[in-house]
């Protein structure tokens, strides 16, 4: 991981200086402190699956109405993370990230304090929902495509796994919390660890390569930093409509929200409650989750690395036919202890949980060059609109059918469409986007993004 190219920018605008490279390229000292941040601020997305029995035992809330709430936070987890993109670029990544991990805090603090549906709609759906979006998978790949030119498919799949790691550290955790000590504990451990991460990110955290006197990791050339982006909403609004000209964008956008609505909508919201209907303990389902989020690491760096050596979209038809074939098989496997066949289908589904990333950031990068950030969180946004569908439907078939078998088989079709979708994406890159500003570029330097 040495260093390609090291230097300064001299004043006045005169040509950078040379220096020696340092031994380790500071990319990935902020490639370190992304991933801590991402796994700081995974608290939130470990606990909604487990407060929908409490609160619904504490409040009488029906499944349907915390479903509700949750897919307002998931949708807004997504819906902000093109705008968090283009704020990025106008306000710098540290404040931006820092604001978002501070308004987490205030939204799961004070639901402690709810009497009333509506407050768990604004404080866990509305505050929760636009912090996490801030922290989204967009902030990954605006780090990533600014510091890194090699090895980005690689740190993708790090940074992306730092989500299922904080999910190892905290589902176990929390669901310890929930059974033994009530709900509002737990929430005020979400609160408590995203305020952690605020003074780490505010002191280590570095916007963009140049800000340092050096070049991106892997770049032939030193590219000094663009200036701030004005009208970040207009640009994310914008690039939308450029993006929702192409088929691509369809295409990705179209496999991403039947992504979310197999991950985070059905299996992170409804997998606890599910087991649990069966007879398992909240805790052996909590822990499983957590299981699913070591083997998701896995398979999410080794997504990376595969990213780099093969045609992505080839990638996601196979990931989204596996994950299919998997949720099929779960409603035969759910009973109330685990036992090898269940061990089996969280090893297989966990390896696949999130391996879809990477080769869909590589997509939009490979046709919307510098404006693949924001162009992958409107793509995000739409993951996160099926999840929220899914996190609502599947409360409600829950209430109505008294089971989730439904939503289990109706998911594993979906993935099916996905694979064949993802087999569609064109092969030949579309001509990027034209930039909304201009950008200069070190002859022979990659493009970064906007």
């Amino acid at each position: 991981m040495l260093s390609d190219v090291n230097e300064t920018t001299a004043p006045h605008g005169s040509p950078p200086t040379l220096h020696r490279p340092p031994r380790i390229h500071r990319a990935w000292f902020v490639a370190v402190v992304t991933f801590v941040t991402i796994i700081g601020a995974a608290a939130f997305a470990s606990l909604p699956g487990l407060l929908i029995e409490p609160l619904h035992e504490e409040f009488d809330w029906s499944r349907g109405t915390i479903g509700f709430a949750v897919s307002v936070n998931l949708a807004l987890y997504g819906l902000t993370a093109p705008f968090a993109a283009a704020l990025m670029d106008r306000f710098g990544i540290r404040r931006v990230v820092a604001v978002a991990l501070s308004v987490i805090a205030l939204g799961s603090g004070l639901t402690v304090f709810m009497t009333t549906s509506w407050q768990l709609v604004l404080y866990w759906g509305i505050l929760v929902g636009l912090g996490s979006g801030s922290l989204a998978l967009a902030f990954a790949a605006t780090v990533t495509n600014r510091w890194f030119v090699r090895r980005r498919g690689l740190v993708t799949g790090i940074l992306t796994a730092a989500g299922a790691s904080g999910q190892l550290v905290f589902l176990p955790l929390l669901s310890w919390l929930v059974e033994h000590h009530g709900w509002r504990p737990a929430a005020i451990t979400v609160a408590l660890s995203a305020l952690a991460v605020v003074p780490f990110v505010w002191l280590l955290l570095r916007d963009h390569p140049a800000d340092l006197g050096i070049a991106a990791y892997g770049a032939e050339g030193f590219t000094p930093k663009p200036d701030p982006v004005p009208g970040a909403a207009r640009r994310a609004l914008k690039v939308l409509f450029r993006a929702a000209r192409t088929g691509p964008f369809w295409l990705l956008a179209g496999t991403f929200a039947i992504c979310g609505a197999s991950t985070n909508g059905l299996v992170k919201t409804h997998f606890v409650p599910a087991a649990h209907d069966h007879g398992m303990p909240v805790t052996a389902a909590a822990s499983l989750l957590a299981v699913i989020g070591v083997f998701d690491v896995v398979g999410t760096i080794a997504s990376g690395w595969f990213t780099d050596r093969f045609e992505a979209r080839r990638l996601l038809a196979v990931y989204y036919a596996l994950r299919g074939i998997s949720l099929l098989f779960l409603p035969m496997l759910l009973a109330p202890s685990v036992h090898p066949p269940m061990l089996f289908f969280i090893v297989f589904y966990g390896l696949d949980w999130v391996a879809t990333v990477p080769p869909t950031i590589a997509l939009c990068r490979e046709h919307y060059g510098e404006d693949s950030a924001i162009v992958f969180g409107w793509v995000l946004a739409s993951h996160q609109v099926g999840a929220a569908a899914v996190a609502f439907a599947g409360g409600v078939a829950r209430d109505v059918f008294g089971s989730y078998d439904v939503v289990w088989y109706a998911s594993g079709a979906l993935c099916a469409a996905a694979a064949l979708m993802a087999l569609v994406i064109r092969r030949r890159p579309l001509a990027p986007l034209p930039a909304m500003s201009p950008v200069s570029l070190v002859k022979g330097a990659p493009d970064p993004v906007a």
